[in-house]
């Protein structure tokens, strides 16, 4: 049977749902239950550790016969395993749901296999639906469960001929008021954002989320600071509502697998070049923001310093996955293709 209108227009609800769960160590997940005839019967999602998942909190609002026959529909396949609640495709099952439809599979080694369970079961599944959306709803906890390590976007603004920074080493502001309340707008999205001491010196970064008219978000990122040399006693950093981290920046996954114990999935890395061409020589970079302004800067200071490319067959591919005007500025949005 193939996907509805209705079952689509449905996950895309339950998309906007999931953004209502808190950000954490555990996915945002949305989920909408439909009857036979396509009307919306309830709806649900995460809330947070230790709360029922999405299935459970929308199948919670309706009564048993109307769950008997219906559709559930879902941002990520139902999880099979019992944790501090019960398997969601169980719960599915004992309802008397007839037909699931999911965005993403789960590639958790004990969650996974719930379309399997409802499968054998004689529920009929259809995965695999918006999957691109579901994917970026969650892009963060996938990549700490498929690579064991923390989502990194990397982030530089640079001139149109390819520098960040003037010959004499200024670069504030090199882009635009609208392109930089968009980087801020995704610190705040961020759990800790990564700036080396080279940056440190040369700008005195507060590294905060802050809004146009000033205010701080309410969350901000974990400030962390990779290099050896001192941070000066009067840095701005210093001022920053979370004590800053310091790495010596010799093992970068060492940092993220310590950034992962400390609760993060989002991080965020602004440079300088040294640094960032240090996440892309490792391959530590699952996403780039490159903000580009319609200006010159000539002999300066380059965005990314040398990541190991010597010869053209070297080059490292990118995937564009988006490019917005802001203001008069450009942000290009790229994934590293694979190898």
């Amino acid at each position: 049977m193939s996907v509805t209108d209705a079952e689509r227009t449905a996950l895309r609800h339950a998309f906007t749902l999931a953004r209502r769960g808190p950000r954490g160590l555990n996915p945002q997940v949305g989920a909408v239950i439909l009857s036979p005839t396509g009307e919306v019967l309830a709806e649900g999602w995460h809330h947070g550790a230790g709360t029922p998942h999405a299935e459970i909190d929308a199948l919670s609002k309706i009564d048993a016969d109307a769950a008997r026959g219906a559709t559930a529909v879902v941002t990520l396949e139902p999880c099979n395993h019992t944790g501090r609640t019960g398997p969601c495709a169980v719960a599915l099952i004992e309802a008397g749901i007839a037909r699931v439809v999911y965005a993403v599979d789960d590639p958790g080694d004990v969650s996974s296999g719930g379309a399997e369970r409802l499968r054998a079961a004689g529920v009929e599944v259809e995965g695999g639906v918006l999957r691109e959306d579901g994917d970026a709803l969650i892009a963060s906890w996938l990549t700490v469960q498929r690579l064991g390590r923390p989502h990194v976007t990397l982030k530089w603004a640079q001139s149109l001929d390819g520098r960040a920074a003037a010959s004499d080493g200024t670069s504030q502001w090199i882009t635009g008021p609208a392109a930089r309340a968009d980087v801020h707008r995704r610190r705040s999205l961020a759990d800790a954002i990564v700036v080396g001491t080279g940056t440190v010196l040369a700008d005195d970064p507060a590294l905060t989320a802050r809004r146009e008219d000033g205010e701080l978000y309410e969350d901000q990122p974990r400030p962390v600071v990779v290099g050896v040399r001192a941070v000066p006693q009067g840095a701005r950093l210093r001022t920053h509502p979370r004590p800053f981290m310091q790495d010596e920046g010799d093992d970068l996954p060492d940092l993220l697998d310590r950034l992962r114990e400390l609760g993060a999935q989002r991080v965020f890395v602004e440079g300088g070049p040294t640094l960032a061409a240090s996440f892309l020589r490792h391959g530590l970079v699952d996403e780039l923001l490159v903000y580009i302004a319609p200006t010159l800067l000539g002999d300066g200071r380059v965005a990314v310093g040398d990541i190991g490319v010597t010869t053209i067959s070297q080059q490292r591919r990118l995937d564009i996955m988006g490019v917005d005007r802001l203001g008069d500025d450009i942000l290009v949005t790229l994934t590293p293709q694979e190898d």
